[in-house]
């Protein structure tokens, strides 16, 4: 019997030849054995390498495969954002094309939407084939961000999850360029819930999320949900200007109480060098913020599509026969 919702699988790509028939035929396996309606919207992310030729390809045997090409590379939240703005699902489930984040979760997080939930994340509780390195960053990254952010950002998710229409509506409604996925989901709200796995090795080819990256992530993440850095510079400058007072008062009873000429030039170099290096990180956060409300002003897309590709269905072709009496 099959299902009667049509659930879109939203899969960005960028230089992944080497995974993305795996991935295409993993996932079909899945929705035919469990005879789920589907569509596949799979987004070539400005990819260089052999990636979009293969998606036509395997366009051509599958209705239910759209492929959307971008212009150049805009990044995995756009691309992510793109899927979500073209899907027709009931539900539609956020991946990556690696398999890192097994196919198979998506069975049980449909029974959880079944359930009532409206979001339904991945976590993961280990991570195969990531160094000491990657693990302690991404450890750190999310104690980082929810201690910054205005919101809660599930630790160790990412942005592997369902999410139902209602929730895609409302994600659809958000007009900002920078985008951080996973806390605009968060932010959306409704009911909420997670289903913990073991997150795998990339079935091939290297991560396309380096450090950087990740760094560009926290940015975006800390400066759209958060006005922490605002108020912390306000509290260090309230801070200094107290010590500014009470460091001129000491000098003032020294020189009166012992009357001494005090050479206070160390003091002041360090005192100097202090101040310059919080006017300059001030400057840098302000700056921060400032450039989000002139990206925003200039109304440029988030994305440019060059095509979108998908197999037209074939027209029936209707016999009308005529019964003639004589």
């Amino acid at each position: 019997m099959i299902n009667n919702y049509l659930i879109s699988i939203i899969v960005p790509m960028y230089f992944e030849e080497e995974v993305a028939k795996e991935c295409y035929y993993r996932l079909k396996t899945l929705m035919i054995k469990n005879n789920i309606n589907y569509e596949f919207i799979f987004i070539n992310d400005g990819s260089k390498d052999n990636t979009i030729n293969i998606l036509e390809e395997l366009s051509k045997h599958d209705k239910n495969l759209k492929i959307i090409d971008f212009s150049r590379n805009f990044g995995h939240q756009n691309a992510v954002t793109a899927g979500i703005f073209n899907c027709s699902g009931d539900v539609a489930v956020i991946m990556d094309a690696d398999l890192q984040d097994p196919p198979e979760l998506i069975l049980p997080m449909i029974k959880k939407w079944k359930e009532g939930f409206n979001v339904v994340y991945g976590k993961r509780t280990t991570r195969k084939g990531e160094n000491f390195f990657k693990l302690l960053t991404a450890k750190y990254f999310y104690k980082f961000l929810n201690y910054m952010s205005d919101i809660s950002i599930p630790k160790d998710t990412g942005d592997f999850r369902l999410i139902d229409r209602k929730v895609i509506n409302e994600f659809k409604k958000m007009k900002e360029k920078n985008r951080f996925i996973r806390g605009m989901i968060s932010w959306i709200g409704f009911k909420q819930t997670y289903i913990e796995y073991k997150r795998q090795e990339r079935f091939a080819g290297k991560t396309k999320y380096p450090l950087k990256n990740m760094l560009k992530l926290a940015e975006d993440g800390i400066i759209s949900f958060s006005s922490k850095p605002l108020k912390i510079i306000t509290h260090l400058g309230s801070l200094i200007f107290s010590l500014s007072i009470l460091l001129f008062i000491y000098i003032i009873i020294y020189k009166l109480c012992l009357k001494n000429t005090l050479s206070f030039n160390v003091i002041i170099i360090f005192i100097l060098f202090l101040f310059t290096g919080i006017q300059l990180l001030s400057l840098g956060i302000l700056g921060m913020y400032t450039k989000r409300i002139y990206d925003e002003s200039q109304e440029r897309p988030p994305y440019i599509i060059k095509k979108k590709i998908k197999k037209k269905k074939k027209k029936k072709k209707i016999e009308v026969f005529m019964i003639i009496k004589k």
